[in-house]
């Protein structure tokens, strides 16, 4: 049957059946001849193969130039490293997609890498996908804003960004510079004089008139100049026409230039890397020490510096170093369009194949090098120093890490180190837009990718504890739902509580209740003296209360846990509570859009006066027909 990764007719995917019966347990025979039972079957064709365990969980995800060939090495087992030894003693049942080239099965391995995270593959951990810049093409005044995810809007997209930080700064020197309007296109359609951002010049305020559309357009080309590595260019003309207003005796208009011409300097001056003659370029550097790899990426647009990042890939134990690079750069490329030159710091085994699936998937030419002298060169070293920098903090971090893990389980009397540490806390405001979050850490640091907000449905929003008890049950119901005999990764090891004994009594009820008695679960309250640092309590679940030493290394690590599950939890809270601001109460009246809901609210001033109008005040409501009137009588009669 076609397979759903691509257009009809590209991959063909077939599931091998033949599983092993009862041997949930590993089992080296019987991997091999749940393999061997496969490898009966397979072409000399390109394509994909998948390993599955006995409860059909993807353990590996492979490409390969011919199926058969490739698949036929997991059979000589004695020739296999341990790690793969072990994978194959958990196999039970194959999953084949056949390509029309290798070129194909490489990007169709990496895809499905990503969406399945097999325990055996070299996987990118990257919480977050990679900020751009856009600079919109749907309206007469087009608008500059901060993008993340699917690129479906119309317009020119710059990037990536190594953070949302450099993306901000670079936002903000820009506005100051070509003065483009960052407001939403709800926000210009209702202004009547210029906006805050217009007095300390930071926009042209094409919303009330104050440029028009040639003026714009001209401001729109001179940043799509800059954003391409123009930016001598920009500078140029800036300076003539500053020159021009001073000679003109404009001293009003020179001024607004020369703060522009001083918003491109500080643009270029935090652009530190000299870059220029580069173009578009990634750059990745990898360095290795203690069995932990870790690559650094640079990113150069136009010349520019737009920021760098160090990734850990995981799993990497016993797996080559140019296969580890090789398998990042293309989980990396899944969600970032390749840059047109890509630097990388040694010669890859499959550095043809890697090229020719990257101009597929940008749709032109890639080139992929290793400079070997020149402005280049001088790149790629800075971002090997940076890669092996990077690694050494992650190791000092690690350690450190792993050892206040160590003092947890002791502290809290755990049977091992914590792998995974949940911390939850409530947010509202005398019980308004409540909610409830859980953050995760472990011992490489926070798991942002897995933290999660509950909105309140049931408790009353003025208990705390129902609140908790609420967000637990909904947690550990759906865990136990989803893995009752917890061989995943989502059950944890110690679940700390932003409170004290209730909030911990409430907690033990629901796990209780759930039948959960082997989670550690511990109160943590600020003590006696509210607001003073290390006075926090830790309540424990057989009564007993400890405290720390006020220096003490451990407690500052859990005063990092709480203070990050409280700044989830505020966040998640104003977002919300910001849009519930924005909301009506005509929003939950089915059928009807915002014309009619404008067209309602315009006629009786308020949501409360709709609700309480006769169906003939209703049928009066210029725009909304007999039917309509009738079906928002009947909506709020009918409660």
């Amino acid at each position: 049957m076609n397979g759903s990764y691509g257009p009809p007719d590209r991959f063909n995917e077939e599931q091998a059946t033949f599983t092993i019966r009862g041997a949930d347990a590993p089992d080296l025979k019987a991997g091999e001849a749940a393999i061997r039972n496969v490898l009966k079957t397979l072409p000399l064709k390109p394509g994909v193969y998948r390993m599955h365990d006995a409860k059909g969980d993807v353990l590996y995800v492979g490409k390969a130039r011919a199926l058969k060939n490739r698949v036929a090495n997991y059979v000589q087992v004695e020739r296999l490293p341990k790690r793969l030894q072990r994978m194959v003693s958990q196999t039970r049942s194959m999953t084949i997609v056949t390509t029309n080239n290798e070129a194909e099965a490489l990007l169709l391995e990496a895809q499905l890498i990503k969406r399945y995270r097999p325990a055996y593959n070299v996987l990118l951990r990257d919480d977050k996908s990679f900020p751009f810049i856009l600079l919109r093409a749907d309206h007469d005044f087009p608008r500059i804003q901060k993008h993340r995810g699917a690129r479906r809007a119309k317009g020119d997209y710059y990037g990536p960004f190594a953070s949302a930080g450099s993306v901000n700064n670079t936002l903000n020197a820009l506005q100051k510079l070509f003065l483009l309007r960052s407001c939403t296109d709800g926000f210009f359609k209702t202004r009547d004089r210029p906006c805050l951002l217009y007095q300390i010049k930071r926009c042209s305020a094409p919303c009330v008139g104050r440029i028009d559309t040639a003026g714009y357009a001209d401001l729109v080309s001179d940043a799509k100049k800059f954003l391409a590595g123009k930016a001598t260019d920009v500078q140029a003309k800036l300076g003539a026409q500053m020159q021009a207003a001073a000679e003109n005796m404009d001293f009003e208009l020179a001024a607004v230039l020369r703060d522009r011409l001083k918003a491109l300097t500080f643009i270029q001056g935090t652009q530190f890397i000299n870059a220029e003659g580069v173009g578009d370029a990634d750059i990745f550097a990898l360095a290795s020490h203690e069995g932990l790899i870790g690559i650094e990426a640079f990113f150069i647009r136009g010349g520019q510096n737009w920021g760098h990042r160090s990734f850990f890939p995981a799993h990497t134990a016993d797996v080559p170093e140019d296969e580890v690079l090789t398998q990042f750069m293309m989980q990396f490329y899944e969600e970032v369009p390749p840059a047109r030159t890509i630097l990388i710091d040694r010669v890859l085994p499959e550095a043809e194949l890697l090229t020719q699936a990257l101009c597929e998937q940008a749709g032109r030419k890639v080139e992929l090098t290793v400079p070997q002298r020149g402005v280049r060169k001088r790149l790629l070293d800075q971002a090997s120093r940076n890669a092996k920098e990077a690694l050494e903090r992650r190791l000092a971090e690690s350690t450190t890490q792993a050892r206040l893990h160590r003092e947890l389980a002791e502290l809290f009397e755990l049977g091992d180190s914590p792998d995974r540490i949940e911390v939850y806390d409530n947010s509202h405001i005398q019980g308004t837009n409540a909610l409830g979050a859980m953050v995760v850490a472990g011992p490489e640091g926070f798991r942002k990718g897995q933290y999660r907000k509950f909105n309140i449905k049931q408790a009353a929003t003025d208990d705390d504890y129902a609140m908790m008890r609420e967000v637990l049950q909904r947690r550990f119901a759906r865990a136990l739902e989803e893995d009752p005999d917890r061989d995943g990764e989502a059950w944890p090891d110690l679940v700390l509580l932003d409170g004290g004994r209730g909030q911990l009594n409430a907690a033990k009820a629901v796990l209780e209740d759930l039948g959960i008695e082997d989670v550690c679960l511990v109160g943590v309250a600020k003590g006696p003296h509210h607001g003073r640092e290390g006075r926090e309590v830790f309540h424990l679940m057989d009564g007993r209360e400890l405290t720390l030493p006020v220096n003490s290394p451990l407690l500052f690590y859990l005063q990092r846990l709480r203070d990050e599950v409280h700044r989830f939890a505020i966040g998640a809270h104003r977002a919300k509570r910001a849009k519930a601001i924005g909301a009506s109460p005509l929003d939950e009246v089915p059928g009807i859009g915002p014309a009619r809901k404008k067209a309602l609210l315009m006629h009786f001033g308020t949501g409360r006066a709709v609700r309480n109008a006769s169906l003939e005040d209703l049928r009066k409501a210029p725009g909304v027909s007999a039917a309509v009137a009738q079906q928002v009588y009947d909506f709020y009669h009918a409660r």
